[in-house]
């Protein structure tokens, strides 16, 4: 039980950086190059509102994140089964989170920016299912904010990334939870019979 402690704890501390960054990114999404007047205005991707990365890759994940680091610490009564169960339920919460979180920015991807143009404020990129982010000559219809399309794409590509090692980190542990908390007692019970 030993290992399946030190690896849920390892991912633990992984997971905790990771939300971190989801909660930046997602913040930093709220004011293009750092204007506040845009969020003031609601000029910025409705996706955006949605909170993956506060909500979903952020503070959902700090729930997992807990858990895995806490595993063993507590001084109450729980079984090697039930804690290995209590850390797969976790990380099914931090998998539902991660999920969530790519989901979103991904729509934030495919919608773009929400920007000022010769057509007053509009997702110019919306019809295009994401192809304007391989043809930056059309980026410059944007005219205000200032660069948001790089903003934009760098900040939720930041998200879409962390969510997916968010995602793989969970089901690690969920594999791992799972694993130990059946095939445990299983091994016990092969020693016991073993020994007598």
């Amino acid at each position: 039980m030993c290992c399946s402690l030190v690896l849920a704890r390892s991912l633990g501390l992984v997971l905790l950086p990771l939300a971190l960054v989801c909660m930046l990114a997602n913040l930093l999404l709220l004011f293009p190059m750092g204007e506040v007047s845009y969020v003031q205005q609601d000029r910025v991707s409705s996706y955006i509102w949605y909170w993956g990365g506060l909500g979903g890759g952020g503070l959902l994940m700090l729930v997992p994140a807990t858990v895995f680091v806490s595993l063993g610490r507590c001084g109450c009564c729980w079984t090697d089964t039930l804690m290995m169960c209590g850390s797969a339920l976790a990380a099914l919460l931090g998998l539902l989170g991660s999920g969530y979180c790519f989901i979103i920015s991904g729509l934030i991807l495919l919608q773009g920016p929400q920007c000022f143009t010769s057509l007053g404020w509009t997702y110019p990129f919306a019809d295009q299912r994401g192809r304007y982010l391989f043809r930056p000559d059309s980026w410059s219809q944007c005219l205000q904010p200032l660069h948001v399309v790089e903003w934009n794409t760098m900040l939720a590509c930041v998200l879409v990334c962390v969510a997916l090692l968010e995602f793989i980190v969970c089901m690690v542990q969920l594999v791992s939870g799972l694993v130990n908390a059946v095939c445990r007692p299983c091994c016990f019970k092969q020693e016991y019979s073993l020994n007598t």
